[in-house]
C-alpha cells in the first residue's frame, strides 16, 4: 500500500468509526434525553455547559448553538468554576457537564457544589457509573468501544459524540420552543440570513443615485444624466410624478434606428408605468422582483415621492441572494 492509500485507508478507518458510534448512540438513545430536552426547556434561568480538557472545547461549542437559537446559555470552565467563576451560576440555571469518564477530579470537585446550591445537573458522558453519572439529575450516556486514536487515547470518538448529542439536544430544545427562521435571523443580524428577513430597501438609499430628466428633456441631455449618475436608467419625472424610466437599452435600441435623434425627447424613448417599489420593501423582494422581470434597476419611491434607483449590484454587494 502506498502512502497515499495508507492515509486514505486511516482516514476512512476513523469515519467509519465514529460513524459506526454515532449510530450507536442513536440506537440507544432513551427516556433520559426526554428528561434532559424538559429541564432545559422548562429553565428560567440560562443553560450553563462545564467540562474539562476536549470536553470543555466542545461545551464552548455547544453553548454557542444555545445562544444562537434563543436558548440563554454561557461556557464555565470546570477548572476556572472551583476557583472563583462558579459564582457565575444562579439559582434558576441549569447546568451540563461533559465528562467521558464522568471521573475527572475537577469535575467531581465541583458537582457538589453545583447540587449544594439545588441546579439542575445534567450529565454527559460514557460512563454510567461514573461520579457524574450517579449524581447527575439525568445522565446522558455516550457509549463508545474505542477512541479513533490508534492508541485509543486521544479524545476523537468521544468527543465526536459529545458533540453530536449537543447538536441534538439544541434542535430538540429549539423545535419545542418553535423556533422559527425568522427568530433566527433575530439573532444573525449581520449575517446573510438576517439581511434576506429584516433588510429593506431603505436601508440602501444612502448609495442611492437619483438620475431624473423631465419627459421634455432633449435625448443628448437624457444621456448624460443617465452617464453622470452612473446607474445604468433614468427617471421621467412629471408634475412630480414618475412617467416613465429610459435604460441604456433604451439609447441602443434608439441608435440601431437612427443617429438622429436631434428631435427627440425623453417622453418619445421612455417606457411608460415602469416597475417601482415603496422604500419599505424588503430587499429580498427587490430582488426576487429582478429576477422575474429580468431587470437590473428600479425605481424606488419614498412616501410617494421619487427617491432614487436601486440597482442589482447594491443587492448582491450586501450578500442579498434568492
Amino acid at each position: 500500500m502506498n502512502e497515499i492509500h495508507k492515509r486514505i485507508a486511516d482516514a476512512k478507518e476513523v469515519l467509519n468509526l465514529e460513524a459506526s458510534a454515532l449510530q450507536n448512540l442513536s440506537d440507544t438513545l432513551d427516556v433520559s434525553f426526554s428528561e434532559a430536552v424538559n429541564y432545559i426547556v422548562q429553565c428560567k434561568g440560562r443553560v450553563v455547559f462545564t467540562g474539562m480538557g476536549k470536553s470543555a472545547i466542545i461545551a464552548s461549542k455547544i453553548s454557542a448553538s444555545f445562544n444562537s437559537t434563543g436558548t440563554p446559555s454561557l461556557f464555565m470552565h470546570a477548572a476556572d468554576a472551583i476557583h472563583g467563576d462558579l459564582g457565575m451560576v444562579q439559582a434558576s440555571d441549569v447546568v451540563v457537564c461533559l465528562s467521558k469518564s464522568g471521573n475527572t477530579e475537577e469535575v467531581k470537585t465541583l458537582i457538589p457544589l453545583i447540587k449544594e446550591r439545588a441546579n439542575v445537573l445534567i450529565g454527559i458522558s460514557a460512563e454510567k457509573n461514573s461520579y457524574l453519572g450517579q449524581h447527575a439529575n439525568v445522565l446522558l450516556v455516550t457509549p463508545m468501544d474505542r477512541e479513533a486514536c490508534p492508541h485509543n487515547l486521544a479524545p476523537t470518538t468521544s468527543t465526536t459524540l459529545q458533540l453530536a448529542l449537543g447538536d441534538a439536544l439544541m434542535v430538540a430544545v429549539l423545535n419545542e420552543k418553535d423556533f422559527t427562521e425568522a427568530d433566527f435571523a433575530r439573532y444573525h443580524p449581520g449575517g446573510s440570513l438576517g439581511k434576506r428577513l429584516f433588510l429593506k430597501v431603505s436601508d440602501l438609499m444612502g448609495g442611492f443615485s437619483k438620475p431624473q430628466v423631465h419627459p421634455e428633456t432633449p435625448v443628448l441631455d437624457v444621456i448624460l444624466e443617465i452617464s453622470n449618475k452612473m446607474s445604468g436608467c433614468t427617471a421621467v419625472i412629471g408634475e412630480h410624478q414618475i412617467k416613465g424610466i429610459i435604460t441604456d437599452g433604451d439609447i441602443r435600441r434608439m441608435l440601431q434606428q437612427s443617429t438622429d435623434f436631434s428631435g427627440l425627447n425623453a417622453a418619445d424613448i421612455m417606457s411608460a408605468s415602469p416597475v417601482s417599489l415603496p422604500s419599505d420593501t424588503l430587499a429580498l423582494d427587490a430582488l426576487k422582483l429582478m429576477n422575474k422581470r429580468e431587470i437590473t434597476q428600479l425605481l424606488i419611491t419614498h412616501n410617494g415621492v421619487y427617491a432614487g434607483v436601486l440597482h442589482m449590484h447594491q443587492l448582491i454587494q450586501e450578500g442579498i441572494s434568492v
